[in-house]
């Protein structure tokens, strides 16, 4: 048995090394979020000693990822205290969305300024991934020669979005029904193309980082204290139907990253098949192609494109045309059906409708209100609150770039010394 020692015990180095790590992040994630600020603040929203803040904020400052801005006096006779701010332009990442006809990207720093976008058509084949994955690729690496123009920049990485589950670390796209892929490890297809790129790329769900955005995006607006409801639904509609569920501000994705797939939730059992295998689901009545059918805008949508019979069903309800808007009280009804599933599965506080949900709100609430009059008589101030998302087409980008920030603030260490 070994003798007792006076010696303090000291952590093992991985154990030391996570500790730094998360301290660097506390700091860094006080100081993005109240900046400027002065070490003695730090230290005490912190808890951390003003020795270890002192060489936290030394280090930020060396990986460039923080600096000082000027002092602020004392209330004394001490010296002025020395402010620091984050530097957001010292990090930047690549937001790619993959839509049905385009590849969307958006290049934006730490605090979100969008230096760069483009809209590209990738004309890419039904069934096979590779030549969209090509596509990608290529607009990753004309974003990440804009990223190498701006001197000093760090490119953290690039966040692919695609309108489809994506599972596990593997980032393997399960099924893309729309694209007609299956089992598809979309990253590593990607990356074939990018032996260079110096950053990782992740691959994530689309409508899971819109309501990411969302959900930030309103508590900046209405909530300064930062509080919203525990779990949060976010259902979207634009060229499919999608969801997400939040939970304490984190998106949940389940087991198998299937969780706020409210699109292929079926309604109606015997209602018509679904291309995901199964019937009567969300998107077969609410998603872009039923809208279009359901208003009498078929054959527009046929000869002109879909967009173009969206346009024009957008037109008819601005004109309180009654066949459209009858069309879109259903859809909320509908959607009404949807929610009912959504509160009686997660106790959701809030249901955010994105895309042209949120833009046709005005005409789809009365319709949802409807569907929900009974459930409310019985179980009065339980259900939802619903609200509409303000990002537009913008959420998908804006979410993936969120989800590169996080990843950054997370662990600033993946920043090199500057």
């Amino acid at each position: 048995m070994r003798a007792p020692t006076d010696r303090p015990q000291t952590a093992p180095p991985a154990d030391t090394a996570a500790v730094r790590r998360h301290n660097l992040a506390l700091v860094l994630r006080h100081i993005a979020a109240y900046g400027p600020c002065a070490r003695t603040e730090l230290a005490a929203a912190t808890g951390l000693v003003h020795a270890s803040v002192t060489g936290i904020t030394a280090e930020l400052i060396e990986r460039g990822l923080v600096r000082e801005v000027g002092s602020a006096a004392t209330g004394g006779r001490g010296r002025p205290r020395r402010l620091l701010r984050v530097v957001p332009e010292r990090v930047m990442a690549i937001a790619v969305q993959v839509t049905l006809e385009r590849v969307e990207v958006m290049v934006g720093d730490l605090a979100g300024t969008v230096v760069h976008r483009v809209s590209e058509p990738h004309r890419a084949p039904y069934g096979s991934p590779r030549p969209l994955a090509a596509v990608i690729a290529r607009e990753i690496e004309r974003a990440a020669a804009v990223v190498a123009g701006y001197e000093g920049a760090h490119l953290a990485r690039a966040v692919v979005a695609m309108a489809a589950p994506v599972t596990g670390p593997g980032h393997t796209v399960p099924a893309a029904i729309d694209f007609g892929w299956h089992r598809t490890d979309l990253r590593a297809l990607v990356e074939e193309h990018l032996p260079s790129l110096a950053c990782p790329v992740d691959v994530v769900n689309d409508a899971n980082v819109a309501a990411l955005a969302e959900y930030h995006a309103r508590i900046a607006a209405t909530r300064p204290s930062g509080e919203a409801p525990y779990t949060v639904a976010y259902i979207k509609a634009d060229t499919g139907v999608g969801g997400g569920l939040l939970i304490d501000g984190r998106i949940h994705t389940g087991s198998r990253g299937m969780a706020g797939e409210i699109g292929h939730v079926p309604l109606a059992l015997d209602g018509p098949e679904c291309r995901c295998g199964a019937r009567g689901c969300l998107a077969l009545y609410v998603g872009p192609e039923a809208l279009a059918t359901a208003a009498g805008l078929a054959d527009l949508a046929a000869a002109d494109g879909l967009p173009a019979a969206l346009a024009e069903l957008d037109r008819r309800l601005r004109a309180d045309d009654p066949t459209a808007v009858a069309v879109l009280t259903g859809a909320g009804r509908t959607l009404g059906a949807a929610v009912l599933a959504i509160w009686g599965l997660t106790d959701a506080g809030e249901v955010i409708l994105g895309g042209y949900l949120a833009t046709w709100g005005r005409w789809l609430l009365p319709g949802i209100a409807e569907a929900l009059e009974g459930r409310r008589a019985v179980a009065d101030r339980l259900e939802p609150a619903i609200v509409l998302g303000v990002l537009g087409g913008d959420a998908t980008l804006q979410g993936a770039l969120r989800i590169s920030r996080e990843a950054t603030l997370d662990d600033p260490t993946t920043v090199p010394m500057a």
